[in-house]
């Protein structure tokens, strides 16, 4: 999408961008039948209010709601579990957890050395994706290596694994410059599938007050001060006031994010990560 048709979407009222995102949604549920269709959700505030417009749409149209996945990246916040959890069984949503096996086994430390002789070829193969040609490698999720193989890699064996052609994601033209080339609808090679984002031209201002105004619940380190929810080893507070009362249009969101997987944003993207 060109950048003024961008910008012109960007700054509707949110009743217009609400319409917006269930006519994507619409769209994609023409297209598709349920089976084939997913949902990727984090526990953070973008992908809740996602979740909860695809199953009012679903709802509406008398359709099966969407399998619903998320990704455990091996060092997850516990609040982020519990939350998860809760939305779950309180909206009756199964969920599917999407897990590298090879990588994480029975579970990692954040900073433990991982021999690449003792991975799968599989995961020997992504490996050589990145480029990557070391014999080992510092136990990351939010390292670029972490971050392919504990997100990406999982991600693309549940869609091959669940045969899904439609991915619904909470991805936002604001929330990365590396986002800003998407479109609602985003075609993927490997494996082929379509990429749907029907929250893309939401604002982080917008998505608050979305979640505020239909009552949505939302994970407490939200409230603690936390802008944009990763690893528990990679993600520090933005300010000490809650997401919503900080300088959202002056301040960046990935704020209290790593870095080095923030710099490396658009070459993941290239891989399949979200």
């Amino acid at each position: 999408m060109d950048a003024a048709r961008t910008q012109e979407i960007l700054f509707t009222d949110l009743a217009t961008k609400v319409e917006k995102a269930l006519s994507v949604i619409d769209e994609a549920f023409s297209r598709f039948a349920p089976r084939r269709l997913a949902v990727a959700v984090t526990g953070g505030k973008d992908s809740t209010l996602l979740l909860r417009l695809v199953l009012d749409a679903s709802l509406a149209a008398g359709r099966t709601p969407p399998v619903v996945v998320h990704l455990d990246e091996g060092d997850p916040f516990p609040e982020i579990t519990a939350f998860l959890d809760r939305l779950c069984r309180d909206w009756n949503v199964p969920l599917v957890v999407a897990r590298n096996a090879d990588l994480l086994g029975a579970g990692r430390t954040v900073g433990e050395w991982i021999p690449v002789s003792g991975l799968s070829e599989k995961n020997r193969l992504e490996l050589s994706r990145l480029s990557f040609c070391g014999e080992g490698f510092v136990f990351d999720p939010e390292s670029p290596v972490g971050n392919h193989l504990c997100k990406t890699v999982p991600l693309n064996a549940f869609l091959e694994q669940w045969k899904i052609s439609a991915l619904f994601t909470a991805i936002r033209w604001d929330e990365h410059e590396a986002r800003l080339s998407e479109d609602f609808f985003s075609p993927r090679i490997a494996p082929p599938h379509l990429r749907v984002h029907p929250v893309l031209h939401f604002r982080e201002r917008d998505v608050w007050e979305a979640t505020f105004s239909r009552g949505l619940p939302f994970c407490e380190l939200y409230r603690l001060g936390y802008r944009s929810l990763g690893t528990r080893s990679g993600t520090g507070k933005a300010a000490d006031v809650p997401a919503w009362e900080q300088d959202l249009e002056h301040t960046p969101e990935r704020v209290g994010r790593a870095m080095e997987k923030e710099a490396a944003m658009a070459a993941l993207r290239c891989l399949g990560y979200l």
